[in-house]
């Protein structure tokens, strides 16, 4: 509301200056107005960020300890002038960390890697659900808000390697956990994510196949250059501009191959994988995934996967709150026990509800 408000305050009062202005500094007045709501946006979500941090200690902050870090990933892939003093530095971007209250400081626990989607997004309180879940397993969880993340100002936004580095920004914090937390077991370490955060967790297993035990990728983001091509144009503006990769597919096919999973199965080796995709999905349609699983089994890969069929909630369908969900995310949470050994690990939806819903 707070957004709505004062974006249509500005285009009223912008309205009303261009109309009494000389036609000769419209152009230069619409300018103007273009790089304050670039910058209101960035400072909406900085708000909207500080909120949410709030709302997670409200959402599940009886079960779990929640903080966040502030790590280091790979330098930026491109650097304005990298002869600039501090240029080829690393990149700093923070991390949610989410640790049972309920543990035993001489024992070691499971971690969850848990990348979010979007190609501009960040870990909110959407998942708190799932986290709640996750937490009442036994599983310790790191979440990063890696580079191109929103809630962190512009600068931060125009960090985005999508595809990139990005994907090792996540595995950093997975290291990160390793390194500072005596209690996580780095012999039980799975990645999980959907959409956009099932793209990074494919790569990290393809690019770091000894640091994950398994891993699950729900509806992920599998072929860009499909993608391109069934999305309109807004869509693809928002990969060719400078900061981002800066070309079309059509001018260079070649990298956005290179941040495709389903271009990428060659480099896949033992991890347990399970996907999931849904045929009514109206983000990442069907053909991605569909191109990602016939790609793994040419590359003669082991794997597991299920094409769900038209069940409601399209992008989301096992991620709300309703019953075919619920009954899916036990099978995912099954999925990964078998791998990552839980202390009490969910076996029906009677406790994913107790767990998720508080009753």
């Amino acid at each position: 509301m707070i957004r709505v408000f004062v974006l249509t305050f500005i285009l009223c009062f912008s309205g009303l200056l261009i109309a009494q202005d000389a036609p000769v500094k419209s152009n230069e007045l619409l300018k103007g107005i273009e790089d304050i709501n670039s910058t209101l946006y960035h400072r909406l979500d900085v708000l909207e960020k500080k909120i949410d941090d709030l709302l997670w200690y409200e959402k599940v902050g009886d079960i779990a300890i929640v903080d966040k870090v502030y790590i280091t990933g790979p330098p930026l892939w491109k650097e304005k002038n990298p002869n600039a003093q501090g240029a080829g530095n690393q990149t700093k971007f923070w991390s949610y960390v989410f640790i049972p209250k309920n543990i035993d400081a001489s024992k070691k626990y499971p971690l969850i890697v848990f990348p979010h989607g979007g190609v501009h997004a960040d870990f909110t309180t959407y998942y708190a659900h799932i986290v709640r879940e996750l937490i009442s397993q036994g599983y310790i969880i790191v979440a990063a808000e890696y580079r191109g993340s929103t809630g962190y100002g512009k600068s931060h936004y125009e960090k985005i390697d999508y595809g990139g580095l990005e994907t090792e920004d996540v595995y950093a914090s997975r290291n990160y956990m390793i390194e500072n937390y005596d209690i996580v077991d780095k012999n039980r370490v799975g990645i999980i994510g959907w959409s956009h955060g099932g793209l990074i967790a494919l790569f990290n297993i393809f690019d770091h196949p000894d640091a994950y035990q398994v891993a699950y990728a729900g509806v992920p983001v599998s072929d860009l250059i499909a993608r391109m091509g069934y999305k309109d144009q807004g869509y693809r503006d928002l990969y060719e501009v400078d900061f981002h990769i800066g070309e079309s597919a059509e001018e260079n096919v070649a990298e956005y191959k290179r941040r495709s999973p389903a271009w990428n199965t060659h480099k896949m080796k033992d991890t347990p994988l399970l996907i999931h995709t849904n045929t009514n999905d109206a983000d990442v349609n069907v053909l991605e995934v569909q191109h990602l699983i016939k790609s793994l089994k040419a590359d003669g890969k082991t794997f597991e996967y299920k094409i769900y069929e038209d069940v409601e909630g399209g992008h989301s369908f096992n991620r709300t709150d309703t019953k075919i969900a619920q009954e899916i995310r036990v099978d995912i949470y099954k999925f990964l026990t078998k791998e990552l050994s839980p202390p009490s690990p969910i076996t029906n939806v009677k406790e994913l509800r107790k767990a998720a819903y508080r009753y």
